[in-house]
């Protein structure tokens, strides 16, 4: 991993093999288990004393029917990402993937601050920056698009993020990411997982030198 503008980057790629080829978005497929990876990797990183901050992407359950995601703080802080069938606010258009609606007040409510507030501002020395993820929902989002960008070029951040697959139509910052000389693409699947975990670990420490 180079040392890009200031910035370090660990991006882990999902995907899934399925048996007519699909492959599927990070946030759209619970059973690889790339959140709790990432969760995983912060627990470990904060037990070295690294400083570590940000989000992931949790799915919401409701009689065992899946009705959307919610965005999670490292630091405790819940909110909706998406619903089924929910409506936008008044006078704001719709930004919706499948069945689900964004709920961008909610995300940039929980999200910016933590890309803002991050860099050794905040803590000396290096930090880490998780956003789990980089994805269609969240990129409706053009500050948090703008903040990202920021993030990944700031002095003594390392971003331990998840981005998609290529799938359709190319995510611009998803490529623009993919693409970056100082940044280290893991791809994530149910065989893998698990033993992927020290790999991770092991290559944000080595960041900080």
């Amino acid at each position: 991993m180079v040392l890009s503008h200031g910035g370090r980057g660990v991006l882990c790629r999902l995907w899934r093999p399925l048996s007519r080829q699909r492959r599927w978005r990070g946030a759209e497929d619970g059973g690889v288990g790339k959140t709790t990876l990432i969760q995983k990797a912060s627990e470990v990183l904060q037990s070295s004393g690294m400083p570590v901050d940000g989000f992931y992407t949790q799915e919401v359950r409701q009689g065992g029917r899946r009705i959307g995601f919610d965005v999670v703080t490292l630091s405790g802080a819940r909110g909706p990402l998406s619903r089924v069938g929910s409506q936008p606010p008044p006078g704001k258009p719709e930004c919706r993937v499948g069945q689900y609606v964004v709920d961008l007040a909610s995300f940039e409510q929980l999200a910016l601050p933590i890309l803002r507030n991050a860099g050794p501002s905040r803590s000396p020395g290096h930090s880490v920056c998780v956003i789990d993820e980089i994805g269609k929902m969240e990129l409706f989002s053009q500050p948090f698009i703008q903040a990202v960008r920021q993030t990944l070029s700031t002095p003594g951040t390392i971003v331990l993020g998840t981005i998609p697959v290529p799938k359709g139509k190319p995510l611009a910052l998803v490529e623009e990411i993919r693409n970056r000389h100082d940044v280290k693409v893991f791809s994530v699947t149910k065989e893998n997982r698990n033993s992927l975990l020290p790999d991770i670990v092991t290559c944000v420490q080595s960041s900080r030198t």
